[in-house]
């Protein structure tokens, strides 16, 4: 597939849906409703010990971790996080239409409130949209960062030479675009969308209904945002190391080289950064290739 073609597929499709799968040992926390975003997220807690939280990306819910949850519960106090409107966390209102900068200051509320002392953070896709924009504004929130197959721009998968207001155009036409399908188009979409970024065949079904249950408005609005969001400009306020992982396949029709390059680059401003490349996947890395990420993420962990 040529790489026009790949950019714009995995850049149309930005409904990065999730894997449903039943947890187990959890606890709900709440916010205290004193604060103003209170009600952006959701979040659950599993096990013991050092503090890692846990962001899942666009129409996502929480049990994409569900694999990685069940190692890392045993040593770790995990906190697995869901945005309202995403999945199964019913949506709010929303007159501004913005869903990714409140969930930043929801979950750094979530930290202040619940006493946590420097957490590793591990956001997948729109989720590592969250984790860098929190450790860019909330320096001193963040103990360390690990960002799963995301950029700090998304539209420069459509073009490299974007800006923000270059990518209002394409964002808006996207959201439009999203906005006028019927549920039937908005269910086939998803079922296309999916085949590009789960290569696993069998967590595809659970993927489209993770996304069919998520509000369209939120997930549009979402979508708008994080395609106008360019986050390299922050970067270097990032005080914690970060671990950039992301995937690889022969089948995106690019050289390895092109992919190592688009995100060496993309975060070349970012201070105390290192890849991780695991090949042999699509999108969903934790999904494709469970093994490889889980001892990527426990060597992250342990460094």
């Amino acid at each position: 597939m040529p790489i026009v073609n790949i950019r714009a597929t995995i850049a149309g499709a930005l409904l990065l849906m999730s894997a449903q799968v039943s947890a187990s040992d959890t606890q709900s926390v709440s916010i205290p409703s004193e604060h103003p975003n209170s009600q952006r997220i959701s979040v659950q807690t599993q096990g013991s010990g050092p503090d890692v939280i846990l962001i899942p990306g666009l129409a996502s819910s929480r049990e994409v971790w569900a694999d990685l949850a069940s190692t890392l519960r045993k040593n770790h106090r995990i906190h697995l996080v869901e945005l309202a409107g995403f999945a199964s966390t019913p949506a709010i209102s929303n007159s501004d239409g913005k869903v990714i900068a409140p969930a930043v200051d929801a979950i750094a509320d979530y930290i202040q409130t619940q006493h946590i002392k420097a957490p590793v953070i591990i956001g997948h896709s729109l989720g590592g949209e969250i984790a860098l924009m929190l450790g860019a504004r909330h320096p001193d929130q963040a103990g360390r960062l690990m960002i799963v197959d995301a950029l700090p721009f998304y539209t420069l998968m459509i073009d490299p030479a974007a800006t923000s207001e270059t990518a209002a155009q394409h964002a808006s036409a996207m959201r439009d675009w999203l906005n006028g399908q019927s549920p039937e188009q908005f269910k086939e979409f998803q079922k296309t969308s999916i085949i590009r970024l789960a290569k696993t065949e069998a967590v595809r079904p659970a993927l489209v209904t993770a996304g069919i249950n998520s509000d369209r408005k939120t997930v549009t609005d979402a979508v708008y945002e994080l395609m106008i969001t360019d986050l390299r400009p922050e970067l270097a306020r990032i005080k914690a190391p970060i671990e950039i992982v992301y995937a690889y396949d022969a089948l995106f029709g690019v050289p390895a080289a092109s992919v190592d390059a688009m995100y060496r680059q993309a975060y070349a401003s970012a201070p105390h950064i290192h890849f991780t490349r695991i090949d042999d996947s699509f999108h969903f890395v934790m999904l494709d290739q469970p093994e490889r990420f889980s001892n990527a993420v426990e060597s992250f962990l342990n460094q």
